[in-house]
């Protein structure tokens, strides 16, 4: 996946990841190694328990593998402390939902800028930022309503322009469509990729469903742990325009 010479944004060094239930060992990702070059979308296709998500959650740092390395850049993720990971995520990372995690008592612009809260920025720059990425997916004038009276794709927008308001240098989708009907599921992924290519971001994109995965410049495919199939489908630098 990576070109020659080309270094990558995320380099992944022979992880698995072993869970215990009772005297039970659970090999959620038995032996995975791969690069990924900045500015690639990438899709983990697999079924219900395949470890696609543990892999997504191995390299956000939101869990730390039983063995191998997980470097993004220079930052060896792997080694970094529940604080060190913390911070790096809100600088470097954007993360997309299926269930949406939208805040019910909070407006859609409250919601869209609680990643630059948490970074300290001034109110002014959050509301500003907030509103730019609203309108990015479409949703200039919803700033005021809240998530009951959204639909599930214009809930699912303020959930894509809430990762993007931080300008993150790497997107993880979570099966995000996973909740939308096949309408709004394209709708949605449309937005995505043109919002990912316009502002040069790297896409981690976890699905079970083909369809989803044709949007991916390179789709790997994950069963029992193992990468068992890599199809490099290209850019779709249509999307973009």
């Amino acid at each position: 996946m990576t070109e020659k010479n080309e270094k990558p944004l995320i380099r992944v060094d022979h992880i698995r990841k072993v869970y215990r239930m009772g005297q039970e060992k659970v090999v959620a990702l038995d032996d995975v190694t791969l690069d990924i070059q900045s500015g690639e979308m990438v899709c983990f296709l697999g079924t219900s328990g395949s470890g696609k998500s543990t892999f997504l959650n191995m390299v956000a740092g939101l869990e730390k593998p039983t063995r191998g390395e997980i470097w993004i850049g220079n930052i060896p993720i792997h080694k970094l402390n529940e604080t060190q990971v913390t911070l790096f995520r809100q600088k470097n990372i954007g993360f997309i939902f299926q269930a949406y995690h939208l805040i019910p008592s909070m407006t859609a612009l409250e919601n869209v800028t609680i990643p630059l809260t948490f970074r300290g920025v001034e109110k002014k720059k959050r509301l500003r930022a907030g509103k730019a990425a609203l309108k990015s997916v479409g949703l200039e004038g919803y700033e005021n309503r809240k998530p009951s009276q959204m639909s599930g794709g214009q809930q699912q927008r303020v959930g894509i322009a809430r990762a993007l308001v931080g300008n993150p240098r790497i997107l993880f989708a979570d099966e995000p469509t996973g909740n939308l009907d096949s309408g709004t599921t394209r709708e949605v992924m449309e937005i995505i990729v043109k919002q990912v290519r316009r502002q040069g971001m790297t896409l981690i994109l976890v699905s079970h469903d083909r369809t989803i995965a044709e949007y991916a410049d390179t789709i790997l495919t994950i069963q029992d742990g193992n990468i068992v199939n890599r199809e490099v489908r290209g850019r779709r630098d249509e999307e973009a325009e």
